[in-house]
């Protein structure tokens, strides 16, 4: 899944006109960039929310031909103010994602990465008895506290404290207290989980950047357009 239902308040005007998940960089959407390499990773069926410009967002990807995929839509309402946010997204997301408690990728929109998403098989396999497995990263400067502790393979509240990625891997149950079509946050969800100890995770090094504001989407697009740089 691809979470694409946002407004993108910090990347106005932008998105007063254009939906974030397609502000280009490279010569390709944001979203073009996942949807491409999750097809360059063995996905096939992915499932993307609406809200904002939701309309628009179809009307330039529509059902995934151009990049190899299925795409199937989970529409939250026509505009920003019927997003569910991300819990409440995933949730009523779910009758699209998984059979029973399989778990599913979920990655955010609005970043920008080289995460091999195939490693996502090998996670389910060893996700276990947890109910979500999180990529961390480095601190960005926007966000120096960052998010979460790890420590032997487990999320802890703990510091030092890494980024969340907004990639990560979840079964159906850790959802099961969320009502499908209302808005649910996902911080308070992964913070009860991670005091029962039952969210696993790992530290990427790779290529990750929080597309949040203009400045860091044309400081993306430059660094795209350097030689060898749009794999």
């Amino acid at each position: 899944m691809i979470l694409a239902a946002g407004r993108g308040e910090r990347l106005r005007p932008l998105t007063d006109t254009v939906p974030k998940p397609l502000l280009v960089a490279g010569l390709q959407p944001l979203i073009g960039w996942h949807l491409q390499r999750l097809r360059n990773a063995g996905f096939s069926e992915i499932v993307v929310n609406t809200a904002h410009l939701g309309g628009r967002i179809e009307a330039a990807l529509g059902k995934g031909e151009h990049y190899g995929v299925r795409i199937t839509y989970s529409r939250e309402g026509p505009t920003a103010e019927h997003a569910l946010e991300t819990a409440g997204g995933i949730k009523t997301a779910l009758p699209l994602l998984a059979a029973g408690d399989e778990p599913f990728l979920v990655v955010n929109g609005d970043v920008f990465c080289d995460y091999p998403f195939a490693r996502a098989n090998t996670i389910a396999a060893q996700l276990g008895d947890a109910a979500a497995w999180l990529v961390l990263v480095s601190n960005p400067a926007q966000h120096a506290g960052g998010d979460f502790g790890l420590q032997d393979g487990c999320l802890t509240s703990a510091a030092p404290r890494f980024t969340f990625s907004g990639i990560g891997v979840y079964r159906a149950s850790f959802f099961a207290d969320v009502p499908p079509h209302t808005k649910a946050k996902m911080r308070p969800l992964l913070d009860a989980a991670i005091a029962s100890n039952e969210v696993r995770g790992e530290f990427f090094t790779g290529r990750w950047e929080d597309v949040g504001t203009p400045e860091r989407l044309a400081a993306l697009n430059d660094s795209l357009a350097l030689p060898h740089n749009a794999d």
